[in-house]
């Protein structure tokens, strides 16, 4: 059970508290998604838990749970292109900003470890292991990662995508090194720029 420590803070003054979090800033391919989560006042669900620290089964129950009960949520999906662009910590941040931005309704936005711009942030170490609103987010960010994974899969099999959603795994690097580049691979990646020869197709 997490211990919730900032959210019984607010809600104990009928203030609502908005989790941040992320999935994807690892793999060398496939976007970056950015998810904030609002939950009703005294919110409980023992299930809610760090993402990763959950099977793909549990993550796809709580994921309807969490979009059927949150008081308010939203998404930013953040393409390679612009990961290309930023870097892939800037690329986060804006997108964490954007989203703290994005609804007036919360007192206080609660971030895993990423200081945002926002008034009123607390960037908390380890907190989707900490906080049942980033705990939340990063559910609702790990399994719309994992949907458009398998999207991709299907569309590229030789990558085998679904397997190792995108991480630069050696399974990975040999099939990239096989059949080349696609323009959902993040360039500026180590294993993407170190590729002598790039084919797209």
């Amino acid at each position: 059970m997490l211990e919730n420590k900032y959210e019984l803070e607010y809600w104990a003054k009928d203030q609502y508290v908005m989790g941040i979090d992320e999935a994807g800033r690892g793999p060398i391919c496939g976007p970056l998604v950015v998810a904030c989560c609002i939950l009703p006042l005294n919110y409980q669900n023992d299930d809610i838990n760090d993402s990763k620290k959950l099977s793909e089964k549990k993550r796809e129950e709580l994921f309807k749970q969490i979009i059927k009960d949150a008081h308010y949520y939203s998404f930013r999906i953040v393409s390679p292109k612009e990961i290309d662009e930023l870097n892939i910590y800037a690329a986060t941040k804006k997108a964490m900003n954007e989203l703290s931005l994005s609804t007036n309704i919360h007192e206080v936005t609660l971030t895993d470890a990423m200081p945002i711009t926002r008034y009123n942030v607390i960037d908390i170490v380890k907190g989707d292991a900490k906080s049942i609103s980033i705990a939340a987010a990063s559910i609702l960010a790990k399994v719309t990662r994992d949907h458009i994974m398998y999207g991709l899969d299907i569309l590229y099999p030789q990558y085998e995508l679904a397997k190792h959603k995108g991480y630069p795994t050696k399974r990975h690097l040999e099939l990239i090194n096989e059949y080349g580049l696609q323009d959902f691979y993040r360039m500026s990646y180590k294993p993407c720029k170190d590729l002598k020869q790039i084919k797209l197709f």
